[in-house]
């Protein structure tokens, strides 16, 4: 058991480690600058949107344009970010806004590749995510399936695991 834990150990300085820091910034980055600063210049825009001035119930589409918003923050913010700022003090606050804003491009990239690759229904609701632009965009179906698998897998315990820590943590 310990050889395991010793080997877990070592894969997860590797995954979660400077390595994927850089990666997800320069990604953030990269997008920020090829998307021309999309999330400061259509940051107005974005606020009409959500406040229901382009709602159309005649819109193909099973929500609205705030339920979308609503449903991908809550999938990006969670409670590991609430509870990393409180313990991390006055510099994960700065980092925090940094990746915030470095991740409104990714999330920008990721949401328009959603809208593309989405399929339609005939009874008008619609299915997409990275699964199916993995597939349909890349041509890699296999990639969809793998990413639909480990997500399943994952939400079996991470999101779980994370509350009951913050929640008993300062219990100890």
């Amino acid at each position: 058991m310990e050889q395991i834990l010793a080997k877990l150990e070592v894969i997860d300085s590797y995954v979660w480690g400077p390595f994927l820091i850089v990666f997800l910034l320069g990604t953030g980055v990269f997008l920020t600058i090829i998307y021309r600063f999309v999330q400061l210049v259509k940051f107005r825009h974005g606020v009409a949107l959500i406040s229901g001035r382009y709602d159309n119930p005649r819109d193909a589409g099973d929500v609205t344009h705030f339920q979308a918003l609503s449903a991908a923050l809550s999938a990006t913010i969670g409670t590991g970010n609430i509870a990393g700022v409180a313990t991390g003090g006055p510099g994960a606050v700065f980092w925090m806004w940094v990746t915030g804003a470095l991740g409104m491009a990714n999330k920008f990239a990721s949401a328009m590749l959603g809208l593309r690759y989405r399929i339609l229904h005939p009874d008008g609701t619609a299915s997409g995510g990275p699964m199916y632009y993995l597939e349909k965009g890349l041509g890699q179906r296999w990639l969809g399936f793998l990413f639909a698998l480990f997500t399943a897998i994952a939400s079996f315990g991470i999101g779980d695991m994370v509350q009951a820590n913050s929640v008993a943590k300062p219990l100890r």
